[in-house]
């Protein structure tokens, strides 16, 4: 009886996994059946993601968004979320896709796949003239602020000196409000948010001061998802070529190299 039983769940089990990797394989034709594609985008991480006058979300991810939609034939639902929420959205699939400024690493590998890149973007320390700093040494005993769950974040901890505090804030505006405000002297963040900074400070000059991490921007996707992500390689690979991806590029980060140059 006991051996019915065990060989009766082992069954089950595998009869769920199979049927959970059946779902992961049929995600394009999912979303082809639905004519609808869930895309998770950033709002407070412009030029990436914002929110304009009306309240509507705009921005490169964004765009880019709406360019994979286009291009298989479907609708957009936008679903905003933060640095510590998108991976989550996808692997509970909230969402068929994450476009919120996604680095890639070995940690976030083990768990989700990624798309060619299809925007540039490096993290470095900045902070203001005063500050002597030039390496990760040079942090020991001084204060720096981060966006929690960024990749700033995560790469951080890996090289400042135990003797360093790490400030933590939940969205990328309440670090920028930090550092205009002087809670902070010194943030790793990525050269976008740090080009808002020095566009929004007038009274202390923001330099740069080592870069962290130069990691372009992928589109996420949950594992075991072939053909979705073939679709996706071949659209971007497509918008490098006929210049749509330059275009993007050109709106939001004034880019006047060729994106592909930069990846």
């Amino acid at each position: 009886m006991s051996r019915s039983i065990l060989f009766l769940v082992i069954l089950i089990m595998f009869s769920l996994g199979a049927a959970s990797s059946s779902d992961a394989a049929d995600a394009l034709d999912h979303i082809l059946k639905t004519k609808v594609l869930r895309v998770a985008v950033p709002e407070d991480f412009p030029p990436f993601g914002t929110a304009s006058i009306d309240l509507q979300p705009i921005g490169y991810d964004i765009d880019m968004a709406r360019l994979i939609a286009h291009e298989l034939g479907v609708d957009i639902e936008l679903l905003p979320v933060t640095s510590a929420n998108r991976i989550s959205y996808l692997m509970t699939r909230k969402v068929d896709l994450v476009l919120s400024s996604l680095g890639k690493n070995p940690q976030r590998e083990k768990v989700i796949d990624f798309s060619q890149a299809y925007a540039p973007f490096f993290s470095a320390v900045f902070g203001i003239d005063e500050q002597k700093v030039s390496r990760a040494t040079d942090l020991a005993g001084k204060t720096i602020g981060v966006t929690r769950g960024a990749i700033e974040d995560l790469e951080l901890v890996k090289i400042v000196p135990p003797t360093t505090t790490i400030k933590r804030f939940e969205d990328n505006n309440t670090t920028i409000s930090a550092f205009l405000s002087g809670q902070i002297t010194l943030v790793a963040t990525g050269n976008v948010v740090a080009e808002i900074i020095m566009e929004r400070q007038s009274d202390k000059k923001m330099d740069f001061k080592f870069m962290i991490v130069n990691s372009p921007i992928y589109v996420g996707l949950n594992k075991n998802e072939g053909r979705l992500l073939e679709r996706v390689n071949g659209i971007i690979e497509h918008a490098k070529k006929d210049g749509s991806l330059d275009a993007i590029a050109r709106k939001w980060m004034k880019l006047k190299q060729p994106v592909s140059s930069l990846l």
